[in-house]
C-alpha cells in the first residue's frame, strides 16, 4: 500500500441475512482528496463506509487504511466517522458533548474551540443539544469527527436537510481539510455535490458503477447537470446489465427449470 494511498479495498463482500449487499469490489482511494460516493438511497454507500471504519462484519476480503486492517485500535485517532445520527448526549451542551469526545481521544487542548469555530456553533456551544434544530445537530456531529485532527474522515450524508447556505459552507470546510491534506469520503444522494468533490464513485445496488472524476463524469455523458449524468450512467448500466449473460449457476438453474417443464 502507498503512502499516496488512505484506503484499499479487495475483493469486500459483505452479506446482510440471506441478501449479498457486495459481491467482490475492490477499490483504492488516494490521500488528500475529496471522494464522494453517490447514489440512491440503499445502494450501499453506509455499508460501505461503515467496512472502511471497521464497524461492519464482512464475508470476506480485506480493507486497509492507512497501511492498517480498517478497524485497528492504531485508527482510532487518525480516522473519524461522522454517522447519519448524531451520537450525542441530548442534556449536555454543545461544548460539553465535544469536551467529552476530545477527553477520550485524548486530543491536543484547545481542539474543542477550534472544531467549534470550524463548523460553526460557537453561538450554540453553550446550548443544550436537545434544544438544536437538525442542521444544528449535524454540525455537531461533523464536529466531534473533526476532534483530534484525525487523517482520515469519513461523513455519511453531512449535509442532509441543510440549507443550501449551511451546504455551501460545510463543502468549504472540507475543501479546506483536502487542502491540508485530510482524507474526505463523503457520501449523498444529492447531486449537484458532485461537483464539489475531487473523485466520484457512483453506486448502485452494491455495485460500483463509475469512478470518475466530475469532469470526467460529465464528458463521458454529455452533459452539464450532475443529475443528468448520473442518470444517464444508470440507464448506460441497466443496458449493459439488461444485455449481458446470466451467470453460469443461472444457465444451468434455468436450463434444469426448461426440462422440468418439457417433462411434465
Amino acid at each position: 500500500m502507498g503512502d499516496d494511498i488512505a484506503v484499499e479495498i479487495a475483493q469486500l463482500r459483505v452479506r446482510r441475512g440471506a441478501a449479498q449487499v457486495f459481491d467482490g469490489i475492490d477499490l483504492t482511494i488516494p490521500r488528500g482528496q475529496i471522494t464522494g460516493l453517490l447514489g440512491p438511497s440503499g445502494c450501499g454507500k453506509t455499508t460501505l463506509m461503515r467496512s472502511i471504519v471497521g464497524v461492519q462484519q464482512i464475508a470476506s476480503g480485506d480493507v486497509t487504511v492507512l497501511g492498517e486492517p480498517s478497524g485497528s485500535p492504531r485508527l482510532r485517532r487518525r480516522v473519524a466517522y461522522g454517522t447519519q445520527g448524531a451520537a450525542v448526549y441530548p442534556d449536555l451542551s454543545v461544548r460539553q458533548n465535544l469536551a467529552y469526545f476530545a477527553a477520550l481521544l485524548q486530543a491536543p487542548k484547545g481542539d474543542v474551540e477550534r472544531v467549534l469555530g470550524e463548523v460553526g456553533l460557537q453561538a450554540q456551544a453553550a446550548q443544550r443539544v436537545e434544544s438544536l434544530s437538525g442542521g444544528q445537530l449535524n454540525r455537531v456531529s461533523l464536529a466531534i469527527a473533526l476532534i483530534g485532527s484525525p487523517e482520515v474522515v469519513v461523513l455519511d450524508e453531512p449535509t442532509v436537510g441543510l440549507d443550501p447556505v449551511l451546504r455551501a459552507e460545510l463543502w468549504e470546510l472540507f475543501r479546506a481539510l483536502a487542502d491540508r491534506g485530510v482524507t474526505l469520503i463523503v457520501s449523498s444522494h444529492v447531486m449537484d455535490e458532485a461537483l464539489r468533490c475531487d473523485r466520484l464513485l457512483l453506486m448502485r445496488d452494491g455495485r460500483i458503477i463509475a469512478d470518475t472524476t466530475p469532469r470526467g463524469l460529465l464528458a463521458d455523458t454529455g452533459t452539464d447537470d450532475a443529475e443528468a449524468a448520473f442518470l444517464a450512467v444508470i440507464e448506460r448500466d441497466t443496458a449493459a446489465t439488461a444485455s449481458a449473460p446470466p451467470p453460469v449457476g443461472e444457465t444451468r438453474r434455468s436450463r434444469r427449470a426448461h426440462r422440468a417443464e418439457a417433462a411434465e
